[in-house]
């Protein structure tokens, strides 16, 4: 009797961890519409939620800020995948391309997750993953336009996209290692803190010109909503939704974060994509949700390199 009031608990946060990620690819590109580098903006989003999620933390659970010397390598992968690479990769290709594209293409990792898993791991997985993997290679091919001789996209723009995706993968799996060996909430703030001081000292935050406002209001209110709703709250419901829904559903649940940017975009950059495009995206997600979910579950016979 208890089951459904926990998963739509679950189910709440996973589409609240969904709405707030999936509003950063706005938020960003409009500091970055007024002269402001990808690095700078990463830089000051990642160093206020550091000192939130490090205060917090520190407060309400302290001894997960304590760790021992064989969690550094894993803090630190950590930091430079997923608080660093990922998110700076991404502001690259949202300058370049439209938002909603920009997170489709990132979203191509849990494609790159299932790879990683069968030829890296060596773990045979069901043959759902593979149909699943082809169905979104088609709509990326969709989406990317590739038949066309001058495709609409930037170049530089997908493939750092790509790479973004490459970043959201590492973050995947340095997650789940890091995750199993420590508690969620103190990974996630020694994260924060290692990808500050690296930005820090590419690009320190304060740096960052506060005087020219961008479309959406203000620029330190848009930062600040970028670091605390886009960061801080997004990730932490994404930490606690895991406490309620496994994580297959969790993750499908977040593909929603690409909706909610294309349709931001739209709504607020008037960035448009086409019919044609807009297919590829729902082909492209279909076939993500399946390597997603088919990826969870345990075929029969398991190999497991030596």
């Amino acid at each position: 009797m208890t089951l459904a009031p926990v998963t739509g608990r679950g189910t709440a946060l996973a589409l609240l961890s969904s709405l707030t990620f999936g509003m950063s690819g706005v938020l960003a590109k409009s500091v970055m519409a007024t002269g402001a580098a990808p690095a700078q903006v990463t830089s000051a989003r990642i160093a206020l939620a550091a000192a939130v999620l490090v205060v917090g933390v520190g407060l309400f659970r302290p001894r997960a800020l304590r760790f021992g010397r064989g969690d550094w390598g894993l803090l630190i992968g950590f930091g430079l995948f997923g608080v660093v690479g990922a998110p700076l990769t991404f502001f690259v290709a949202a300058s370049r391309i439209p938002v909603g594209i920009a997170m489709l293409l990132q979203f191509t990792a849990p494609v790159l997750v299932a790879l990683w898993v069968r030829f890296v791991r060596g773990t045979r997985l069901p043959a759902a993953v593979w149909w699943g993997t082809a169905v979104a290679v088609v709509g990326l091919a969709v989406v990317a336009e590739v038949w066309s001789w001058s495709p609409r996209l930037d170049p530089v723009g997908v493939l750092v996209s790509l790479c973004s995706a490459v970043c959201l993968m590492a973050y995947y799996l340095l997650g789940e290692r890091a995750g199993g060996a420590h508690d969620s909430y103190g990974v996630l703030a020694g994260g924060m803190v290692v990808g500050a001081v690296v930005l820090t000292v590419v690009s320190p935050p304060w740096l960052l010109p506060l005087d020219v406002p961008t479309s959406l209001g203000p620029t330190w209110l848009v930062l600040v909503a970028l670091a605390l709703v886009a960061t801080v709250v997004a990730y932490l419901t994404g930490v606690l939704s895991l406490r309620h829904l496994p994580p297959s559903a969790a993750s499908v649940i977040g593909l929603l974060e690409v909706v909610v940017a294309a349709v931001l975009a739209w709504w607020l950059l008037d960035e448009r994509l086409t019919v044609v495009q807009v297919v590829g995206a729902v082909v492209l997600l279909a076939g993500a949700a399946v390597v997603q979910v088919a990826s969870a579950r345990k075929p029969p016979e398991v190999v497991v390199a030596g």
